[in-house]
């Protein structure tokens, strides 16, 4: 049985459906109504070498807020049930990664308890259709429903496009290496003997 999450969530302001899982081959079919934000899915999954099916209706003729940070609470409770009781995988990951001017780090700490640093400023209020104020929404997100220490850093960078690029990427690739299994590891990387 493969380390996989399939979630539906609906409110008042969206529905979302959602299938994940983290011993995939980067294939995605996502769809959130906001064409950048899909662009962005798309790269996490791919980099990641996750599969992601991801269908959401949301309230856009409000903002794309509840649709971000939803997606992002939905995807972060999915990265928890696939990791299940995180026995044997590698807890930390960390990754720099480079998009042409745009270089940002990310670390990872699967330890069950939420945490967020965001140290990231954009010049431009959008990228298409996406607020850029709503990507550290998404991160904020994620990192809280999956419990999860998440760190983001923006090195270098003026392109918003490249910059945001690289975030996603490196989050995709320090969130693979968090989850990797190790078969050293006999029961959890904690001396506690639980991650939650």
């Amino acid at each position: 049985m493969g380390r996989i999450a399939t979630l539906e969530r609906k409110t008042n302001e969206t529905q979302i459906k959602c299938s994940f899982e983290l011993d995939g081959k980067g294939v995605s079919k996502i769809d959130t109504g906001i064409g950048f934000f899909d662009h962005m899915l798309d790269g996490f999954t791919r980099h990641g070498l996750f599969d992601l099916e991801l269908s959401v209706t949301g309230d856009l003729l409000v903002d794309g807020h509840h649709t971000v940070e939803d997606t992002g609470i939905v995807l972060g409770n999915a990265i928890a049930k696939a990791a299940g009781d995180k026995k044997g995988i590698c807890r930390y990951g960390h990754m720099i990664l480079p998009m042409d001017d745009a270089l940002c780090l990310c670390a990872i700490d699967l330890c069950g308890r939420p945490y967020f640093a965001y140290d990231v400023s954009f010049d431009a209020e959008r990228i298409g259709y996406l607020d850029t104020e709503l990507i550290r929404e998404f991160f904020y997100s994620i990192s809280y429903s999956a419990g999860m220490n998440l760190h983001i850093k923006m090195l270098s960078g003026q392109n918003a496009h490249h910059m945001a690029e690289s975030m996603f990427k490196a989050f995709a690739k320090a969130l693979d290496q968090a989850t990797r299994l190790d078969e050293r590891i006999i029961d959890v990387m904690s001396t506690k003997g639980t991650l939650e």
